[in-house]
């Protein structure tokens, strides 16, 4: 997947998630944003937001978690003494289980896919082509004491 592609499929996926359904919508992804705000806050009437503790093994996945929330306007934050892999916002249930979450994981995937595939590419033609995981063989057996 070239870098032109991932833009795409990125796009069609904060499309998908912002509600547009024509191409003048998707054009007009402010607009898009605005719609998604309004639920926001149409969603905290009924669902105020609680602090969430979001936990993400690498620096990619949190990455993309932040800019999702500054995209709705929702600040990220750790507190101090947390590890870095947390990242907490104050946001609905209901946003999160919805909106928030379905579209970080199309959002990770298509990244982590990317990257891969990159990774893949990089060391097969600068290491050595066969970059497959280590392969598994049998323990030894003890050796016997005496």
């Amino acid at each position: 997947m070239d870098e032109t592609r991932l833009f795409e499929k990125l796009r069609a996926i904060e499309a998908l998630f912002e509600g547009a359904t024509t191409d003048g919508e998707r054009i007009a992804a402010g607009l898009a944003r605005e719609r998604i705000q309004e639920r926001i806050t149409r969603i905290a009437a009924s669902d105020p937001p609680i602090e969430y503790k979001f936990t993400l093994a690498d620096q990619w996945s949190r990455r993309v978690l932040s800019a999702l929330l500054r995209r709705y306007e929702i600040n990220p934050y750790r507190y101090k003494g947390q590890r870095q892999t947390t990242v907490m916002a104050r946001v609905s249930r209901r946003f999160v289980t919805e909106t928030l979450w379905p579209e970080f994981e199309q959002i990770s995937a298509t990244l982590r896919e990317y990257l891969s595939d990159i990774t893949e590419r990089v060391i097969s033609e600068t290491i050595h082509k066969d970059s497959a995981e280590a392969s598994e063989i049998e323990s030894p057996k003890q050796l016997a004491e005496g």
